[in-house]
Order: structure tokens, then C-alpha cells, then sequence
């Protein structure tokens, strides 16, 4: 049966938005699925802008909700007119802008806050008992969008991993081409380009990722 899926994305690029390969390959598997989805972003600015050709900070200002329409091909909405009750699932890429747009963890570690919006969001998911998948760097953000004792990936860096366990989130080691699954939150989730060394690499665990949430949707 067909889902629906939101897709919340946190701008364009590597290195201050959403990863533009981990948006891609999930929208391509959700649409190979027979599955539909809508994008959302915040409607903020951005923390800043990156050269992605020399990765030195820019002096100019963009928003996060215009960025990731770029990737959306302009079909996406705010994050707050997301209607929880439209969707059966939820799915995050990664890319630093989930550390820096959607939250602070690149800057503030494990006393990171996340977006109240998302942080709705994500709430009434749960509660609802409806499947979240997170993606690469996302989930660094699981301990405060889910609690203590909720588990999760970011692959096998042995530091960021630590920062993630002192947010009250569990760890799990994971190759790139795998998943975990937490069936009490109904969180998965995937290290995608956090380990892989080509796109190949990150649509292995991806795809298995979007196949695991529509199945637990």
C-alpha cells in the first residue's frame, strides 16, 4: 500500500544545508516504493553560508526554507504547516544543516537544542506511533527529539558517538551499507555519508532505511 511520507530538509549542501545525495536517494526510493512525499523546511535562515568549492564560511545570508527548495524542485512547504495526520511517516537526511540549522549540535555537542518546530514535530509522531527514519549526522539530534534510552547510529566514529551517548541516546555501532532499528520509538537509522566513500555506499544503507520505515508505517 502506498505511504506518505514528510521529508524535512534543512537547506542545500553538505555543509551548511541538507547532504543533496542522501535527499535524493531517499526521494527516489519513496518514489520507487509507490510512495508519496512532501518536503518541509524551516522558514529561518540559515546559521551561515559555506563555499562548497574552498569550504571557507561566506559573507551572506540565505534561508533555509528557499535553499531546500532548490532540491525540492520548489514543491515544499514550512515546517509549520506540517499536519502530522497527513502523513504516515517521517524521514530526515542528513548533511551539517541538521547539526547547524535543525539544531546546534555542531557547535554545543551534547548540550545541543533542537528547532522547537521540529522538535513538535517529531513528538507527534511518536506519539502517534508513527516511524521517523534519521540519516547520517540526524541522528545526534535522537537523544533530545526522543529521550533517554532511545537508539541510534551515526556509524562507528568513536567521539561523535560518545557525544551522542551523552545526550541519553544508546549507540550502535553500524557499517554503511546496514541499519538500526529502535522498535520502541519506531526510529531508524543509518550512517550514510558519515562512512560512505562513494554514493553507491550511502544508497546501500538509505534505501534500506526508507524500505524499513514504510514497512513499520
Amino acid at each position: 500500500m502506498s505511504k506518505r511520507v514528510a521529508v524535512v530538509l534543512s537547506g542545500c549542501g553538505v555543509f551548511d544545508g541538507s547532504e543533496i545525495y542522501e535527499t535524493v536517494i531517499t526521494l527516489l526510493r519513496l518514489d520507487s516504493s509507490g510512495s508519496s512525499y512532501q518536503c518541509f523546511a524551516p522558514d529561518i535562515p540559515q546559521h551561515h553560508v559555506i563555499n562548497h568549492l574552498t569550504g571557507e564560511p561566506m559573507s551572506e545570508e540565505r534561508n533555509v526554507l528557499v535553499e531546500a527548495a532548490r532540491l525540492a524542485r520548489g514543491k515544499i512547504k514550512p515546517l509549520d504547516q506540517l499536519d502530522v495526520e497527513l502523513f504516515e511517516a517521517l524521514i530526515i537526511p542528513g548533511g551539517f544543516g541538521a547539526a547547524k540549522n535543525l539544531s546546534d549540535f555542531a557547535f554545543k555537542g551534547q548540550q545541543l537544542s533542537v528547532l522547537p518546530v521540529l522538535q513538535r514535530v517529531v513528538k507527534a509522531f511518536c506519539d502517534g506511533g508513527k516511524p521517523i527514519g534519521l540519516i547520517c549526522i540526524a541522528p545526534a539530534m535522537a537523544g533530545k527529539l526522543f529521550g533517554q534510552g532511545v537508539t541510534c547510529t551515526i556509524g562507528n566514529d568513536a567521539d561523535t558517538a560518545s557525544t551522542v551517548e551523552a545526550t541519553g541516546a544508546v549507540h550502535r555501532e553500524c557499517g554503511v551499507d546496514g541499519i538500526v532499528v529502535d522498535q520502541q520509538f519506531k526510529l531508524v537509522s543509518t550512517p550514510a555519508y558519515m562512512l560512505a566513500g562513494r554514493i553507491t555506499e550511502a544508497a546501500s544503507g538509505i534505501n534500506k532505511l526508507v524500505d524499513k520505515v514504510l514497512e513499520l508505517a
